[in-house]
Parts: structure tokens; sequence; C-alpha cells
């Protein structure tokens, strides 16, 4: 059976796939949403505001990023989520001093290699097809 890390690729597999393509943006929000339950309409902030919700349970995530509960995917999702609508760099703020999970602490590091992920979208370095793969070897045991 696929670990949670796992599952979170296969769900960025699919999700590049999709006829018409994503944009790098959508392709975030997408993923958010059918992975952390934020969803892509007006109220995104709620559900980010409330840490959205574990639609893919489990672990199975290198240890540097395993802060031993079931919600690492949501973490890693919603926080793309999230940096797709107002950028890395005040996600980052808001990771850092609302969620107070600092770059020494799993939730952190994980955050940072979100905004990683969101950065390398952006600047194209990295294409859609890209993102699964990206996500298991990156984040996944």
């Amino acid at each position: 059976m696929a670990s949670a890390c796992e599952r979170l690729g296969s769900i960025a597999d699919r999700l590049a796939e999709e006829v018409p393509p994503h944009s790098p943006r959508s392709f975030l929000v997408a993923l958010g949403e059918q992975a952390a339950g934020v969803r892509a309409g007006p109220f995104w902030w709620a559900d980010a505001a409330r840490g959205g919700r574990n639609h893919v349970k489990g672990g199975g995530f290198r240890r540097e990023y395993d802060d031993l509960t079931s919600g690492q995917v949501r973490h890693f999702a919603g926080t793309v989520a999230v940096a797709a609508r107002i950028g890395p760099r005040l996600t980052r703020l808001l990771v850092t001093h609302v969620l107070r999970d600092t770059p020494d602490t799993p939730d952190g590091r994980l955050s940072e290699t979100a905004l990683d992920l969101v950065e390398s979208l952006g600047s194209g370095a990295l294409p859609l097809a890209g993102v699964g793969p990206w996500i298991r070897t990156r984040l996944c045991r």
C-alpha cells in the first residue's frame, strides 16, 4: 500500500495530466484543495486559517519532515495552496511567526520545502509533470 507521501505524489501526477493544462498557480490551488481541503473559491482563507482537512492521512515522509502525526500531507499541500495565493515571502512570515514552525522543526522544514516547490514552479525551473516525482524524491522515505 502506498504511503500518504506517495499518494500526494500521485495526486500531483494526476493534476499535471489534466486537460486543459493548469497554470502553476491553479495547479497548486488544486493540490491544496484535493490534498489539504483548502477550497479553490473565495473562502480559501477560512480553510487555511483552520488548518485545512486531512484528506490524505498517514506518513511516509523522510525523518527530517516527519513530526510523527498523520497530517504532513495537509501541512505541505496547505502551505503550497496559501503560497500560490499570497506568495512565498508572506507565507514564510506567517508560517514562522504565526504558526511558530521554525526552520529547525520538521514542520518548519516541510514548509520551507513547500515554498521551494512554489518558487520552482513559478520560475519555470520545474514543469508541472515533474511535481509528482519531485515530491517522491524530496519528501518521501
